[in-house]
């Protein structure tokens, strides 16, 4: 195995031992996407609500340099006034730890993405090149530094918007009319919102937080959205969402292969094994051209990976299954070994025409039935199941033609300004790149795509 591939330490093993491999599996991940732990969180959590009379509380987390943030700005007014909540307000800044292992790269990839998916959400943000200057930042952040937490509510679309459109007049204007704390209230305020992120186990922007759960901007809105209508918070529950969740929509036309859609998959990533199948899906309903591009998974990469982004990650993954009719759950964590012994076989597999089903199959057995793949029995299982003969597949395990396979999708990837997984590029029949996003969230966004450039002709 070559040098790059090995485990590279850090918060999060990629090559664990046995019994951490079972107990984490067990204890920790099939546990998060259980539908029945969930529910008794959320009980218990309410039992105790009612118990010490607490009112409903939405903590929001607002950044201001990031898109996310801008977006949910934008909704923030209206949860406040539709669901009989108390919305608390905190300001903070990016997080710089290794939940954040490649800060410009997000920061950049949320400003494009918020460009590309406001509208859809009836929002809008600038299509600007660049996020904004530290000096604007700054203003922005002591403006809102020295409001109430009614005020902070009030003004927040104004002063967010004032900085994406990079107007230092329009922003000295509302800190003269709405005033400004000094630089070291403000600070104080950021570390304040930090520290009460870190205490409930956070690390991002754009955050929402109720009854134990975490909501990631307008993407994640249409869950607590739906928590807050059970409990009977909704003041329009006749009234559709204001955040709901796109649905994939093939749509009417089909392409001729014209077009081309490029899939990042990762076998360790149950962001992947959520939306495997329905990307493939996609490619054959609308008739593009399809090229899949597996990489490593980044733990093996060698980027870290904390406890509290694991939690999130799974705590969201098993909502986001449930909301799209898919299977997640009990899960096996593939980490190591058994990803790079299936990946050994992809070569030899895609020989045979059944790459992309070997792909799947081991999503599938890992994190929808929680088969053991390191195990030669749980392997076979994953490779019967694709359709390919287990002992013609073990002349093959343990190539080494999938290292230089993989590093090269990972380096076209990095190219394209990604670098998360699942991630997906859309070329014309050119070949030339029309969208290229990161995220499960996104396949909708390719589907409309599609059919936009189909009716263009």
């Amino acid at each position: 195995m070559s040098e790059k591939f090995k485990d590279k330490g850090g918060a999060s093993s990629s090559d664990p031992s046995r019994l951490y491999r079972w107990l984490t599996s067990k204890l920790f991940m099939s546990r998060l996407a259980s539908l029945r732990y969930q529910t008794k969180l959320r009980a218990k959590f309410e039992r105790h609500r009612l118990n010490a009379g607490t009112p409903h509380i939405v903590e929001y987390f607002h950044q201001v340099d990031d898109g996310y943030s801008h977006l949910s700005a934008q909704l923030l007014s209206a949860i406040s006034k539709r669901y009989d909540v108390t919305v608390v307000c905190h300001l903070v800044s990016a997080t710089q730890d290794a939940n954040a292992p490649e800060p410009q790269l997000l920061s950049d990839l949320a400003r494009q993405d918020a460009i590309h998916i406001a509208p859809h959400y009836g929002l809008h943000f600038p299509d600007c090149k660049t996020v904004p200057a530290k000096a604007l930042v700054d203003q922005a952040q002591s403006i809102l530094a020295k409001q109430t937490a009614q005020g902070f509510i009030d003004c927040l679309v104004e002063v967010s918007t004032a900085l994406w459109n990079h107007d230092q007049t329009r922003l000295a204007a509302l800190a003269e009319r709405l005033g400004a704390a000094t630089l070291s209230h403000t600070i104080v305020r950021i570390q304040q919102g930090n520290a009460q992120r870190v205490k409930l186990g956070h690390y991002s922007g754009a955050m929402f937080y109720y009854g134990k759960e975490w909501y990631w901007g307008v993407d994640r809105l249409y869950h607590l959205e739906n928590r807050l209508a059970e409990q009977g918070l909704d003041h329009r529950s006749d009234a559709p969402a204001l955040a709901p969740r796109p649905e994939i929509e093939s749509g009417p036309l089909v392409d001729n292969g014209s077009l081309t859609l490029e899939i990042y998959p990762s076998l360790r990533s149950p962001y992947t094994a959520i939306v495997f199948d329905r990307a493939l899906k996609l490619a054959r309903d609308t008739g593009v051209r399809l090229i899949v591009r597996p990489v490593l998974p980044m733990v093996m990469r060698g980027v870290p990976a904390t406890r509290e982004k694991g939690i999130y990650i799974f705590t969201d993954c098993a909502r986001e299954a449930r909301a799209a009719g898919v299977a997640f759950g009990p899960i096996y964590d593939p980490i190591g070994e058994p990803v790079r012994r299936c990946y050994s076989l992809y070569p030899w597999a895609c020989e045979q025409g059944r790459g992309d089903e070997l792909l799947s199959s081991f999503l599938h057995c890992a994190f929808a039935q929680g088969i053991n793949t390191s195990k030669d029995s749980g392997l076979r299982q994953v490779v019967e199941r694709a359709g390919l003969n287990w002992n013609k597949a073990r002349e093959h395990l343990g190539d080494s033609a999938w290292e230089a396979i993989l590093e090269n999708n990972r380096l076209t990837m990095y190219a394209a300004g990604l670098w998360g997984v699942p991630s997906f590029r859309l070329l014309d029949k050119n070949g030339e790149p029309v969208l290229a996003l990161w995220g499960q969230d996104r396949l909708w966004l390719f589907a409309r795509e599609i059919q936009r450039l189909l009716k263009a002709g």
